[in-house]
């Protein structure tokens, strides 16, 4: 199963493996502006360290470890040469 199938629990407990002793817990849920896409941090505390990591909800409704892209403005030459 690749990343971008992966359901949030299923990256959790890839990257942070999260046991019964020591359970995961989301500690913050945060929107963008426009409220398109959310970020969650995840934290599981062991004895040895506190472990916490950002997941990211991308366009295409997969989580990922890393932010979506912004949108950015662009023109090309065939809009460009449309509207001459």
């Amino acid at each position: 199963m690749n990343d971008r199938s992966m359901t949030l629990r299923e990256l959790v407990e890839k990257w942070l493996a999260p046991y019964l002793a020591a359970p995961a817990r989301v500690a913050r849920l945060a929107r963008d502006e426009a409220g398109s896409h959310r970020c969650v941090r995840v934290e599981v505390s062991r004895a040895s360290r506190n472990l916490s990591m950002l997941f990211f909800r991308h366009d295409d409704g997969s989580w990922q470890v890393y932010p979506p892209q912004k949108a950015r403005p662009f023109i090309n030459a065939w809009g460009a040469a449309a509207a001459l």
